[in-house]
Order: C-alpha cells, then sequence, then structure tokens
C-alpha cells in the first residue's frame, strides 16, 4: 500500500516537472502549424481559383469560337441570298419592264472582264486578291446605286437589298480580318487604272444597266473568284467559263 503511494506520489512530481516543458514544445511548434495551416488554406484558394478560370474559359470558348465564323461560310450566307429566285422577284419583277439605272463602266464586272485581267503579264501578274478586292467594291457599289433610286418603302428596298447590303458588310470585316491590304505593293497598271476610275467622282464613262444584271454579275463572278469556297460542292464545274453560264446549261 505505502508503495502505491509513493509511486502515485512520484508521478504527480514528475508530472508538475513535465508539464511546463511540454506547454513550451507545444508553443514552441504552434507557429509552424499555423504556417503549414495558412498555406494549406493559400494553395486551396489557388487551385479554387485556376479552377474557376479554367471553366470560365470553357464557358466562353464556344462564343469565341462563333465570334470569328469561318469566311467561306459567310460568302455562302451571302450567296444563298443571290440566288435566282430571290433576284428574280426582287430585282426585276418589282421594277418597271426595261427599267434600267446609271452606273460606270467598270462597275459591269463580268467573267469577260476576269479573263481579260487574267491574261499573262510576267511582268506585272494581278493577284487573285486584286480581282477579290475590285469585285468587293463593285458589288456594294452596285446594290448602293441601286437604294438610292428605290423610295423608302418600297419593297425591294425593306425586304431585299438592305438585308443584302447588311450581308456584305459582314463578309468585308472577315474578308478583311483573314487577309489584310498589303499598303506597301503597288498593283498592277490595269488594276490601278480601273480603281482610278471607279474612285473618280468626275468620270463621265456611264453605263445603262438593269439592276438584276447587277447581281447577276456579282453572283457569277463570286463562284469564279471565291472556287474555293464551292467547289467541293461542284468540282467537275468550271464557275470561269463563260459558256457555262449560258441559259440551260447551269441556273443563274
Amino acid at each position: 500500500m505505502n508503495s502505491d503511494v509513493s509511486s502515485l506520489v512520484l508521478f504527480v512530481q514528475q508530472e508538475i516537472l513535465e508539464r511546463p516543458r511540454r506547454q513550451k514544445n507545444f508553443l514552441e511548434f504552434r507557429p509552424i502549424l499555423q504556417c503549414k495551416q495558412r498555406i494549406s488554406r493559400t494553395m486551396v484558394q489557388s487551385e479554387c481559383r485556376l479552377l474557376r478560370g479554367l471553366l470560365g474559359f470553357i464557358c466562353l470558348l464556344p462564343v469565341c469560337m462563333s465570334a470569328a465564323p469561318d469566311l467561306c461560310v459567310s460568302l455562302k450566307t451571302v450567296r444563298d441570298s443571290l440566288n435566282a429566285t430571290l433576284r428574280r422577284r426582287f430585282m426585276k419583277m418589282n421594277f418597271p419592264i426595261n427599267y434600267t439605272i446609271q452606273v460606270h463602266y467598270e462597275e459591269v464586272f463580268r467573267l469577260r472582264n476576269i479573263s481579260r485581267l487574267n491574261m499573262s503579264n510576267e511582268e506585272e501578274p494581278v493577284q487573285q486578291r486584286d480581282l477579290q478586292d475590285l469585285w468587293l467594291w463593285v458589288s456594294q457599289q452596285g446594290i448602293k446605286r441601286v437604294l438610292r433610286v428605290l423610295p423608302e418603302r418600297h419593297p425591294t428596298r425593306s425586304k431585299y437589298l438592305s438585308k443584302l447590303e447588311n450581308l456584305f458588310r459582314r463578309f468585308e470585316e472577315l474578308y478583311n480580318q483573314k487577309s489584310p491590304i498589303d499598303e506597301e505593293r503597288v498593283l498592277p497598271e490595269r488594276i490601278q487604272n480601273i480603281w482610278d476610275r471607279l474612285t473618280d467622282q468626275y468620270y463621265e464613262g456611264w453605263k445603262s444597266v438593269t439592276p438584276k444584271s447587277i447581281l447577276d454579275n456579282c453572283y457569277r463572278t463570286m463562284l469564279c473568284l471565291f472556287k474555293e469556297c464551292f467547289s467541293k460542292e461542284d468540282d467537275n464545274y468550271d464557275y470561269c467559263e463563260v459558256l457555262n453560264w449560258r441559259k440551260g446549261k447551269k441556273t443563274t
């Protein structure tokens, strides 16, 4: 019994002596624990922010992709609005018989013009971009000329040409983004002469054309100059061949 009491007394004395030391060790180790906890919380917060940023990027990815549609997709939308049925309805049936408007001679841009401009000239070769630029400017100018003669409430203006003009504007934006103009390049003399006449406000070379013929030429030359957007649909057809557009050989 006495030995048990002695052992208990000894344990209590030892505990009294050791407790301050354990408390001191704990107090010394506590900042380390707190630092580890702060580091752990910081890492978790960083991972959460990274995860939220990644999820946000994934959510915005379809929007970013849709903001820059392919050039050919935009051009095919223009083509659909230039189909023969719409051209006949809005550019022929909605106008008086034999109605014509005045355009500059160079604004009558046909397949024959493309063939002549593409004739070999080693010193000043005409690039495809040169012809595409002309097509885009002439097409938009032709639409503007028709709009100028139409009353505000004319069905061709409100139901067709205004929408077509907007489609051309959207295509032009994509077109310039994909292939910016080289300001330092010197244009071939034949191309430069056309631009000079097109932009000369005092130029007197006028020609009478029907409203429908403006879009007919626009449609045919578009398929020729941007054949890479349409050739897969009909690989065996040459859109630049004038004879292929004769009545009965191809829907225009």
